[in-house]
């Protein structure tokens, strides 16, 4: 087995034998089908952590010629497909970790020590078929295959790397892109090319030409949603198997979002929790959260507005495409928002085209680059949503819209309240600590509307739910008279516990105390709430 050419399966081999190994082999079912046709070409892009190696090591598994992996593929999904055996080992696979040829470049060309070092191994086992003095890698592979009428596949992974990491080195950029376009477009030697990254390819300005790329990203995944994080079903299995808690484990690493897979959850920390049998922010912890602060103070019109938003559990507005898909070359607002759901931090629904903050890992990370400086109005409010809560749970109605007027204060030169949506969110910020114990759910159905905000006790945490209705210019006892009026609350029948009904109106009149709160007590005896359906 070679380095670069048909790698072999000791990749796959070591990620099967882990503790953990979730299987993932359906993808080999997807590429199968992909094989010599118009859509051969496939960029996977997805943040880091999220298995994209591993399936690059398992198709060169699969693919590589010379080495035997039916007995590795044994008991796994696609053991039962009839393309198994067809392609299982018939191709020969050339393997191309950017990163690593970024690293160990050093003073020479980039692109030059990639061909000399892949044309090497490839003369060690076809030499005879292309020239002594041969040094560009397209031209080796099309002699390879006129001669032998071989085709390759090509796995890249980290093809972007060199975007990311050198991102004022243009000429490299062009150099770069260069070579994959002659290496890959329109050769009959490419029976699949799948590359990996972080970000999708097809606006590199002038060297648009890579669009024969099919592009499955995180804003639209496509036919490989599945294969993009770990489901509803394999995070539950997992969950029994290690005794961790379901909705504990998505309330930290559930939320990002596909039109048929509504629950996707990031692997690794996945794997992480299950392994240390402790819920914790692993997936950012890999990389320093400066990363994230450069973004979220970029000095857009309404970036501050939108990252508050969410913050308080809403959803904002995102244009996706307009994005030139580098990490320099930003003009608005939603420029910057389409790299955070490419990198991670947000999550994206494709139909609605909306952004948020998906889960409690996530929105750590956030609060972490907020810490050290710009955004002190909004920390303060963070901090004293511990106290608001308590104020909240023990029916404090005037120091809880007190507390309200305070939380208003420090953010109105961020948040203007004009409507109900903006108040929510406002609302969700102030009681941000309370994300800690509870699932905050804004506009849960009900039987007969949507209740503006639900907080849902996380198992075992003894709280109670709390019911909460928005008023704009109106009254706080309206508002519990609707939750009334509208059986809100038969959303949470099958709850068992304290329900705390919260009124609270916002009138712009009164400048002196704008908010006012009304909170009833309701207690429900019925059977346990199934969070999964909520």
């Amino acid at each position: 087995m070679g380095i670069y050419l048909n790698p072999g399966n000791g990749g796959f081999l070591q990620a099967v034998r882990s503790k953990i190994y979730v299987d993932k082999t359906g993808l080999i079912s997807c590429t199968n089908e992909l094989l010599g046709t118009e859509q051969k070409y496939i960029c996977v892009s997805r943040p880091r952590r999220f298995g994209k190696s591993m399936a690059l090591r398992m198709l060169a598994a699969y693919y590589s010629r010379g080495c035997d992996s039916e007995e590795l593929f044994q008991g796994f999904k696609i053991a039962g497909q009839e393309t198994f055996r067809e392609y299982l080992n018939q191709y020969d696979v050339i393997f191309l970790n950017m990163q690593q040829f970024l690293i160990r470049s050093r003073g020479q060309s980039v692109i030059e020590y990639l061909e000399q070092a892949v044309i090497g191994e490839i003369r060690e086992v076809y030499g005879e078929l292309f020239s002594d003095t041969e040094t560009v890698l397209a031209s080796v592979l099309e002699r390879i295959y006129a001669k032998t009428d071989k085709q390759f596949i090509v796995l890249i992974d980290e093809w972007d790397c060199i975007m990311r990491e050198r991102q004022e080195a243009e000429a490299l950029h062009r150099q770069y892109l260069n070579f994959l376009r002659d290496l890959l477009k329109d050769q009959p030697y490419v029976a699949l090319a799948y590359m990996t990254g972080i970000l999708p390819v097809k606006k590199y300005g002038e060297h648009s030409a890579l669009n024969m790329f099919w592009e499955y990203s995180m804003t639209d995944q496509k036919a490989l949603e599945e294969y993009t994080g770990f489901t509803e079903d394999e995070v539950r299995e997992l969950c029994g198997r290690y005794g961790m808690d379901f909705s504990e484990t998505g309330s930290w690493y559930d939320g990002y979002q596909f039109i048929n897979y509504k629950h996707v959850y990031n692997p690794r920390s996945v794997v992480e929790a299950m392994t240390c049998r402790r819920f914790s922010n692993y997936w950012a912890s890999t990389e320093v959260y400066d990363a994230l602060k450069i973004y979220m103070d970029m000095d857009f019109d309404g970036m501050r507005t939108a990252i508050v938003h969410m913050l308080g559990g809403g959803r904002i507005a995102v244009n996706t495409r307009s994005f030139q898909n580098d990490m320099r070359s930003f003009k608005t607002k939603d420029d910057v928002l389409t790299l955070l759901i490419h990198l991670g931090y947000l999550a994206y629904d494709s139909m609605e085209r909306k952004a948020w903050i998906p889960n409690k890992e996530i929105i750590e990370e956030f609060e972490n680059a907020m810490s050290v400086g710009g955004w002190s109005e909004v920390m303060r409010v963070i901090t004293a949503s511990e106290k608001l809560l308590e104020d909240t749970l023990l029916c404090r109605e005037k120091e809880v819209a007190a507390g309200l007027d305070r939380a208003h204060t420090e953010v109105a030169s961020i948040l203007t309240y004009n409507d109900e949506n903006s108040l929510g969110c406002a609302i969700g910020l102030a009681y941000y600590s309370a994300r800690k114990n509870y699932m905050l759910i804004r506009a849960l159905p009900t039987g007969r509307g949507f209740a503006d905000i639900v907080f849902l006790p996380l198992p075992h945490t003894g709280g109670p739910a709390l019911v909460v209705e928005l008023k704009y210019g109106k009254t706080a006892d309206g508002a519990i008279q609707q939750i009334k009026n509208r059986h809100y609350t038969q959303a949470l029948e099958r709850y068992t516990g304290e329900i705390l009904l919260v009124g609270i109106n916002y009138n712009k009149d009164r400048p002196d105390k704008p908010h006012s709160c009304v909170i009833e007590n309701m207690e429900k005896k019925e059977e346990g709430l199934s969070y999964e359906n909520v």
